[in-house]
């Protein structure tokens, strides 16, 4: 692939992709921050610390059956997109040609980013190949604001860019674990009158994990789903690495229950995000992104 180069490492420690003749899934670090943010920039680090720290983490998940999930599926290392944070005029080209050539290739794409802004080129390739997506995006933020036209590309716009180029299928689509304080009061209500499903989190936490899961998959229906994680659906209590924490997110606990619970999706790229090393001292992060990875491979696994 142009413009991607070896990563230091791989996940979990899987084979290189040059070594690998055939995969079911290509890991893709995406090191990319649009560096908007005036506080919390550097989840361009992010693709290496969760390949660090997931030497942590062992193949396969005792609690769940046939959890061995990396005999199941084969899984090679593609290593980074070459990028220079702040630029998406040169990056966002980049990203989408990199997730497009693993699509061409059969496998799907598993990423780790990176910011929120590094999902938009993804969501145009994985269009390109299967047409409008849906996506169940699991975040304190929709990431559906409307920006304008001195920024229209940032962390917080992805969504609603994704709408208006017509990659994304709203009506299909879920926000789910939305929550905190923003500058834009209206950001729930923008969103919902995009035509996104919107699941706040007070509202996760009345109907339910399995509910919330149930009306996501329902509402996905076959159609293919982008998968998007990003990492500050957690509590900063568990995640404080993230670029911009909410109190009264998910806990470890309950974050695992939700992904298993997403089993049955016509999941076609997955895409963890917003891991920020330079506020994770202790790597606790990089472990639970990790280990989220592993989660959300289990639900490539046939039988989930």
């Amino acid at each position: 692939m142009d413009h991607v180069r070896p990563a230091s490492g791989t996940l979990f420690g899987v084979p290189d992709a040059v070594a690998s003749a055939s995969a079911d899934v290509l890991v893709l670090g995406v090191p990319y921050d649009i560096a908007t943010d005036p506080y919390r920039t550097g989840s361009r680090e992010g693709p290496e610390h969760v390949r660090v720290r997931s030497a942590r983490t062992r193949p396969a998940l005792v609690d769940v059956p046939d959890g061995a999930v990396l005999d199941r599926l084969t899984v090679a290392d593609a290593g980074d997109v070459e990028l220079t944070p702040g630029r998406p005029d040169t990056a966002f080209p980049r990203i989408q040609a990199a997730v497009a050539a693993i699509l061409d290739r059969g496998a799907v794409p598993l990423t780790i980013g990176g910011d929120g802004a590094v999902t938009l080129p993804q969501l145009r390739a994985a269009a390109a190949a299967h047409g409008p997506l849906t996506v169940v995006h699991l975040d304190a933020h929709t990431d559906a604001y409307p920006g304008d036209a001195a920024e229209p590309y940032t962390n917080a716009t992805t969504f609603a860019r994704a709408v208006e180029e017509g990659v994304v299928d709203p009506a299909s689509s879920t926000h789910a674990g939305i929550r905190g304080t923003t500058s834009f009061p209206d950001a729930v209500a923008y969103a919902r009158d995009l035509g996104y499903a919107v699941t706040t989190m007070p509202e996760l936490r009345r109907a339910g994990i399995e509910p919330t899961a149930h009306a996501a998959r329902t509402r996905a229906g076959d159609r293919p789903v982008y998968l998007c994680w990003d990492m500050d659906v957690f509590d900063p209590a568990v995640a404080p690495g993230v670029c911009t924490p909410e109190w009264g997110g998910l806990t470890a606990a309950e974050g695992i229950e939700l992904a298993r619970a997403l089993a049955g999706l016509n999941i076609i790229a997955i895409d963890v995000n917003t891991v920020l090393p330079n506020h994770d001292p202790y790597g606790q992060t990089g472990d639970l992104a990790a280990r989220m990875l592993l989660e959300l491979l289990h639900l490539l696994t046939p039988n989930p």
